[in-house]
């Protein structure tokens, strides 16, 4: 499926079958800054000491919307002081966004990138797509497509982030 902004929709996972690749990073680290549906400006400083989950996704991506329930669930189960996990909503209005974080009842921070330029410098053409970020701000993968967050592989990925 292509977005009119310029991106596709991951297929929609089949039952039993993994639904999204894993690459390991290798772009650098592009610096970012991105304001919150709150108002709160967010950039790399404020995510020192803990591991990371970029979630790019959009609201007219099923397979987005199938995974937040369960990226929400993993964002609980660490902690913000461990894990933050940041939703970033590709180039939509913040209103939109605003209105499916709330129906998702998302506690997470989700962050607009309303001119996809976030999504560009960290290669996200794919969503949902996923970039993970070590304890030591180190990006370490991209996982492309929709992940069940609480199935064992996903979390053993989590899990490493956290060594260092």
């Amino acid at each position: 499926l292509l977005a009119a902004g310029g991106g596709a929709c991951a297929p929609a996972q089949g039952a039993g079958t993994a639904s999204y690749d894993v690459s390991p990073w290798s772009g650098g680290n592009p610096g970012w800054k991105l304001i919150d549906t709150t108002g709160k400006t967010w950039s790399a400083s404020d995510t020192a000491g803990r591991a990371v989950l970029i979630n790019f996704w959009a609201s007219w991506c099923e397979p987005c919307r199938a995974e937040m329930p369960s990226l929400q669930e993993l964002a609980d189960l660490h902690g913000p002081r461990k894990l933050l996990v940041l939703a970033v909503n590709f180039k939509e209005p913040p209103a939109r966004a605003l209105r499916f974080a709330q129906t998702l009842g998302l506690r997470m921070p989700v962050l607009l990138d309303t001119d996809g330029a976030a999504a560009r410098a960290w290669g996200v053409n794919i969503f949902p797509t996923t970039l993970t970020i070590d304890s030591r701000g180190k990006p370490r993968q991209r996982l492309r497509g929709e992940v069940d967050w609480s199935a064992p592989e996903p979390r053993q990925r989590v899990s490493s982030l956290f060594a260092g």
